[in-house]
């Protein structure tokens, strides 16, 4: 492959456009599908995040963040090609989505254009028929979709504005036609030449040289910017655009045709400035948090990171974090930073060039990027630091280079601590969070070794307790601590900490990492401590049974659930028609076994365990087949491959004991004293799952190691 040339700048634009969706989407969630007049009534001009007043948290589960960043993923699984196609991209779809659980807006068939697409492709019927107007009809087919999960095309086809528009083009395609794919395709160019330009006028000529001259997008447009000249007032303009183009000229539940004219109006008036850009597009209403996340992303690769630098607090109060609902649980709890290092080294795949180094040697947080925190945030335990201050924020150290920053005063008075840690699974929080449910598996496990770099800066008195410190889920799912190894240091130095975590958790899943401050009446401190990475290795090795710490519920939330039916007190799944999966772990595991010491196979076949699972229809497994025979077999995609198999006379209702390793492209699995080989090397990592068929199977707890 030629290689084509990248913004110097590349990996920091992606990140800010990463930021600008985020922040787009977050400000405009609490209030999405609102009207203008409804929005001014109850909250006035919308200038910042609202979420508080409309006692919502800031960063939920939304669609528009779940499959704008997972879709693009696409690139890993079926190769990291400029050609990619619809159907391609459709198999994404089926291998990630878990049917009225994950991703989408689950609104029935005919009424949600992504749920009617979804069921067929379910069905058998490939992109882009699945998304066609011969397929579903216009209305169905022109809703807003394939305009709000584009951006990530955008951002790996940096400066190449017709790539970018071939690729929104094949990904819109699997669910929309017609004008909305046009709309997906001009902001995807648009957004792709916002890489090498800050002129709205020509990224706007950009894209509508993508779509046809006499398509509805661009007649919009050419009127939106006609209005925008004569008015220079956009409260003027927003109410020719809801005259003209507003909800009940169209049908269905959220046409394309009206938000794309206020985001296109929006950034007419604004693209030089994030803060308006985000007033405006906010405070028109109606689909406010997909609008919201376009704008935000295009006004984010134009101005760069300095695009955040306004009258506003954007990126303190989001700390990077985001959430990715799908079946790939390992990249649910994620960050800003983790989503910008994939996208920038699929555009450098594009391109032609190699990928970036990992930072740092790997570290799973590292703060190289300015101003990344990557889901740190500071808090004071109860009775903490009363007179004490301090601030958190990522920096370049002289000595060190990049790392994240607590500047601590005052603290002399009275024993106290200060937890500056992050988030490796689920919050809280989402049990407030409307319409859209989470599925995500912990980041972080017992057995595996976590090792955080610490140091103390050059300038400041006295010296500090540094130390490791979990936050794990328990009886009622309360979170309490867990502390691991910690150092004293001084003014000027620098240790290591490293530690192995025990299973010693009841099965409870790992909510946070990060480190504790500590300091006592007699060990006075003012000073900088700097984090300057924290990293975990190896796979776990932990017996997962049930919590005996009752009544408890996160536990639960730690399996990925693709089944119809899964036991809220026990590791009993059923699936009614089909394959059912629930599935643990990450893709970052490799190279382990997981040992069912009592499996039961209690209706139905093909049932069994799997091992390295990357989704719904990507894994190895052993199964119990109805010909009365066990099978090593490999899913990819839609298809079933058998790599082994012996005949095996299994019961149902009988216990078993399953073992199921993987090592480099061996695959080893042992049913009692059966076993069976198998070599295949396409997928080398990825957590471990349980499988019902037609059929219901119960396992008893799982040994890994």
């Amino acid at each position: 492959m030629n290689k084509s040339q990248l913004p110097h700048d590349y990996l920091e634009r992606v990140y800010a456009g990463v930021l600008g969706k985020l922040i787009g989407v977050y400000v405009g969630r609490p209030f999405e599908n609102w009207t203008h007049q409804r929005i001014i009534e109850e909250l006035g001009h919308i200038r910042g995040y609202v979420h508080e007043r409309l006692g919502d948290p800031l960063v939920v589960t939304d669609d528009d963040v779940s499959g704008t960043f997972q879709f693009v993923r696409a690139l890993e699984e079926h190769g990291c090609n400029p050609d990619i196609s619809s159907e391609d991209i459709g198999k994404t779809w089926l291998n990630n989505v878990i049917e009225n659980r994950t991703i989408f807006w689950w609104g029935g068939r005919g009424m949600s254009t992504e749920h009617t697409a979804f069921l067929n492709l379910k069905r058998g019927i490939p992109a882009p028929l699945s998304g066609a107007i011969q397929t579903n009809g216009r209305t169905v087919a022109e809703q807003i979709g394939a305009q709000i999960f584009i951006d990530g095309w955008a951002l790996v086809a940096p400066g190449n504005p017709s790539l970018a528009a071939k690729l929104a083009r094949a990904a819109g395609s699997v669910s929309h036609d017609g004008e909305a794919v046009y709309a997906a395709q001009l902001w995807a160019a648009m957004e792709s030449e916002a890489f090498i330009s800050k002129d709205i006028d020509h990224l706007l000529n950009t894209g509508l040289s993508t779509i046809p001259e006499d398509s509805l997008v661009a007649r919009v447009i050419g009127n939106v910017r006609k209005w925008v000249a004569e008015d220079g007032d956009w409260t003027k303009t927003r109410q020719r655009i809801e005259e003209s183009y507003g909800y009940d000229k169209f049908h269905g539940i959220c046409h394309v045709i009206p938000n794309h004219a206020l985001m296109i109006m929006a950034v007419l008036y604004a693209s030089n400035d994030f803060d308006e850009a985000m007033h405006i597009i906010n405070t028109c209403g109606w689909d406010t948090d997909c609008n919201s996340g376009n704008v935000g992303c295009l006004v984010g690769i134009m101005l760069g990171l300095p695009a955040f630098q306004g009258n506003y607090d954007w990126r303190g109060p989001l700390a990077d974090r985001a959430l990715i609902s799908s079946a790939d649980g390992g990249y649910s709890i994620n960050n800003a930073a983790r989503i910008a290092y994939d996208i920038a080294n699929k555009g450098r795949l594009l391109a032609g060039h190699d990928t970036l180094q990992p930072p740092k040697r790997g570290a799973q947080f590292h703060f190289s990027l300015p101003g990344s925190v990557q889901g740190f945030q500071l808090s004071w335990p109860s009775g903490s630091g009363q007179g004490a201050s301090a601030v958190l924020q990522q920096r370049v150290n002289d000595a060190h280079g990049p790392g994240l920053a607590i500047d601590v005063e005052n603290i002399y008075r009275e024993p106290g601590q200060i937890e500056v840690l992050t988030q490796t699974f689920t919050p809280k929080e989402v049990l407030y969070m409307k319409t859209y449910e989470l599925m995500a598996s912990p980041l972080l496990y017992p057995g595996q070794t976590v090792m955080a770099k610490v140091y103390i800066g050059g300038e400041g008195d006295g010296n500090i307790s540094i130390g490791l410190r979990l936050k794990v889920y328990s009886r009622n799912d309360d979170l309490v601590e867990v502390d691991g190894p910690a150092v004293t240091l001084a003014i000027g130095e620098t240790q290591s900490l490293l530690w192995t975590i025990p299973d010693e958790m009841d099965s409870q899943p790992i909510q946070k990492i990060g480190i504790v401050l500590r300091w006592g009446s007699a060990q006075p401190f003012e000073g900088t401590v700097w984090l300057d990475s924290l990293s975990w290795t190896g796979v776990p090795n932990m017996i997962l049974k049930v919590p005996q710490q009752q009544p408890c519920g996160f536990w639960r939330r730690a399996w990925i659930n693709g089944a119809d039916n899964f036991s809220n007190s026990s590791f009993l799944i059923a699936q009614g028609q089909g394959e059912g999966i629930i599935i643990y772990g990450t893709r970052e595991w490799d190279n382990y076994s997981i040992t069912i010491p009592n499996f039961m196979v209690k209706f139905g076949a093909p049932a069994g365990l799997a091992i390295r699972v990357q989704g719904l229809n990507r894994y190895y497994a052993v199964t119990f087949t109805a010909d009365k025979r066990i099978n090593v077999v490999k899913a990819h995609d839609a298809h079933r491959s058998i790599l082994s198999s012996a005949a095996f006379p299994w019961e149902l209702d009988y216990k078993y004991r399953v073992t199921l390793a993987a090592h480099g492209e061996n695959i080893v699995a042992r049913v009692g004293d059966t076993e069976l080989r198998s070599v295949d090397g396409a997928y080398r990592g990825g957590g471990f799952g349980l499988i019902a068929t037609d059929g219901c199977v119960s396992a008893d707890c799982f040994v890994i190691s």
